[in-house]
């Protein structure tokens, strides 16, 4: 079973330097895809953010086209008159015309297209099929099939090469969308995918092994905060508190400042996404909490959109309690301030037992017996269309956690996209990631996954799996990733049973760290940033235009493989203070304040260490190694002049191992 990690494509070694700038003067790209402009899912987000350095390549000659929507238009897209007499005239001949013409130029560019997902791939085909004089590229984020296949509780890893796939695609009734997907694919002079996990993938199921991976980076700019991180963490966790006192109104028995936030977030694909078995782990969590009389409590977060009829009454009924016992302690705290300052006017202190009159009293009675309630705070924030049958209700019936007081992990599944205008939860998604403490994405089948990058960037750890592109390309890049935040939860070698009890094990250590553990290791993680930096990893798209172009103009552009060094490229060591954080065994720093807005230079603890994060941080620098880019082959033109490069991944990248995978043991009802 191909599934053995590698010096692979997905690596930072093996990419050329491009010390002399590329000749793109006559030559254009575009770049096709359903979510130009156009937020579906994680496509909408590799454009996006690696638009700039795209742009920043080709200038002018970068054009993205999607579909046209009014939506779009108004709030992604900013009309401008075309750049160029050339495009105008192309664009007036395809309003008038029907999209006939690509373009009409007084000298024929080298046209570069790329296309991403089965949705863009009609494109592709028309062009290889009337021969049009373009350099193609496809790219699949994840195989229409394999999606499928996983989402239908079968064993998929161990049986890839096993599947008929006309007739898997046929009995689910996507036949014609996957051969629209495979043609792409085959079609395509470069084709590329997102990880070394879904090129395997691709190469049973769509029948053609992917010529380079190119990982998704972020925009790491946008997420970056500098040293202000950790402030930020810390407010936008006392947003999360407030929503956490309004829920648990009348439950409120657990102490707030020992309260650890977890999330899963994405699309809702029950088992796909790993939402089984975080609900198992968190099971059995409770349980461990439990019984060793932990006084940390867990709030899981569940932020997965499904069909719902609205806000259900309990719960906005609890943010309405928490704002009215709000105003009645603002109400009595300005009473009691102007009778204290009137008394300090007159130079005399003030009788305490008047300070407060009857009427005082009166209300905050009122308050807390508005606060008493009977039923157990909300599992599910909305009223959903399919409560009975819904696999997260479903699992939370069965296991049990329903936010009863001797809980130590309460479960909170909010059936909506976050966003700052919602009379429930205001915060946007990014400022929400920034207050948990965790998140949690055991997924089982994720080509990528942009949820745990995101965290990484704005320095909250996560759980990733070694089935998904993150967790792959994590594992190949740092020497521990634990050490920095970035749990590797192992599906492919465990059965699920076992890969619960992993995930339980991570994420009882993680509820036994002190507040200064939590802290070195989100400076660890932050610290990761880089890695994920579309200025590094937008090289892999550099290498596929490239070598989509020497094989379509093989006149002008010419290029060789070479092999990649394993001696090359980023590699993050241990951290300097090992072990990865301050031992269990040792009490915690000295306490200066429930909140975690601690300063950067940390007192010492009892054996009097201290943590000093700008030391620390320069002590890690000197020990990761930077990309030593290998010296690239040239790309000549005609006449001899050099025109750039083009690199190929090594054959072997896609090797198979010996062992096979481990057969996956039953979970509940889940896949066996």
């Amino acid at each position: 079973m191909p599934l053995n990690r590698t010096l692979s494509m997905s690596s930072l070694p093996g990419l050329e330097d491009w010390e002399d700038e590329f000749d793109l003067e006559n030559t254009v790209l575009f770049e096709v895809a359903w979510e130009v402009a156009n937020k579906v899912g994680g496509i909408y987000t590799v454009l996006q953010t690696k638009a700039k350095v795209t742009g920043d390549e080709w200038g002018d000659n970068y054009y993205l086209v999607g579909p046209y929507t009014e939506q779009g238009v108004r709030t992604q897209v900013e009309l401008l008159e075309p750049p160029t007499p050339a495009l105008k005239r192309t664009l007036d001949s395809m309003n008038s015309k029907g999209c006939k013409f690509l373009a009409q130029s007084e000298e024929k560019p080298h046209v570069v297209a790329h296309f991403h997902e089965w949705l863009a791939g009609v494109g592709l085909c028309l062009c290889r099929a009337r021969r049009l004089p373009v350099a193609t590229i496809f790219t699949t984020h994840a195989t229409l099939l394999g999606r499928y296949l996983c989402a239908g509780a079968v064993d998929f890893y161990n049986n890839l090469e096993n599947f008929n796939v006309d007739k898997e695609a046929g009995e689910r009734q996507i036949y014609h969308r996957y051969c629209m997907e495979r043609a792409a694919a085959h079609c395509a002079h470069v084709f590329t995918t997102v990880s070394q996990i879904t090129a395997i993938e691709a190469q049973h199921l769509l029948k053609r092994k992917p010529d380079i991976v190119t990982p998704n980076g972020l925009n790491v700019k946008k997420f970056s905060a500098m040293h202000e991180f950790q402030n930020l963490h810390a407010q936008s966790k006392a947003r999360i508190q407030e929503f956490v006192r309004g829920h648990f109104y009348g439950h409120l028995d657990f102490n707030l400042d020992k309260t650890l936030y977890f999330f899963i977030a994405g699309r809702y694909e029950f088992s796909n996404k790993g939402a089984d078995v975080f609900l198992e782990a968190l099971a059995r969590l409770n349980y461990l909490l439990r019984v060793n009389g932990s006084e940390q409590t867990v709030v899981a977060f569940f932020i997965m959109p499904a069909r719902t009829n609205n806000f259900n009454v309990e719960t906005l009924k609890g943010q309405a309690v928490r704002k009215q016992l709000w105003d009645t302690a603002n109400t009595v705290k300005e009473k009691f301030g102007r009778k204290l300052y009137e008394s300090l006017l007159v130079g005399s202190l003030p009788d305490m037992n008047k300070m407060l009159d009857k009427e005082d009293f009166t209300m905050m009675k009122r308050a807390i017996f508005a606060t008493q309630r009977q039923s157990f705070p909300p599992v599910c924030t909305h009223n959903m269309l399919d409560d009975s049958s819904d696999p997260i209700l479903t699992t939370i019936r069965r296991i049990g956690l329903f936010n009863s007081s001797a809980d130590r992990v309460k479960v909170i599944f909010h059936p909506e996209f976050l966003s700052s205008t919602s009379p429930l939860l205001p915060v946007d998604y990014e400022e929400f990631v920034r207050g948990c403490h965790l998140g949690v994405f055991p997924s089982y089948y994720e080509p990528w996954g942009y949820t745990p990058a995101e965290c990484t960037v704005m320095g909250i750890p996560s759980v990733s799996t070694n089935l998904s592109g993150f967790g792959c390309f994590m594992e190949e890049h740092i020497a521990d990733p634990s050490a920095y935040g970035i749990y590797i939860l192992d599906r492919r070698f465990r059965s699920l049973d076992d890969s619960c009890s992993q995930l339980t094990s991570f994420l009882y250590s993680f509820c036994q760290q002190s507040r200064r553990q939590r802290i070195i290791q989100r400076n660890r993680t932050e610290r990761l940033s880089d890695l994920l930096d579309w200025k590094y990893l937008g090289r892999y798209y550099m290498s596929a235009r490239h070598m989509a172009l020497a094989k379509a103009f093989p006149e002008y552009f010419t290029y060789e493989p070479h092999e990649a060094d394993a001696t090359q490229g980023y590699r993050y060591p241990r951290p300097a203070s090992v072990p990865p954080s301050p031992s269990l065994s040792r009490h915690s720093s000295p306490h200066q304040s429930e909140d975690e807005e601690e300063p950067r230079d940390l007192p010492p603890d009892e054996d009097g260490e201290r943590y000093d994060e700008d030391e620390e941080a320069a002590k890690d620098r000197r020990n990761i190694r930077a990309p030593e880019w290998p010296r690239r082959a040239s790309c000549t033109s005609s006449t001899g002049s050099k025109r750039g490069s083009v690199d190929t991944a090594p054959s072997s990248s896609l090797s198979t191992p010996s062992e096979p995978l481990s057969p996956a043991s039953s979970l509940g009802e889940e896949r066996n």
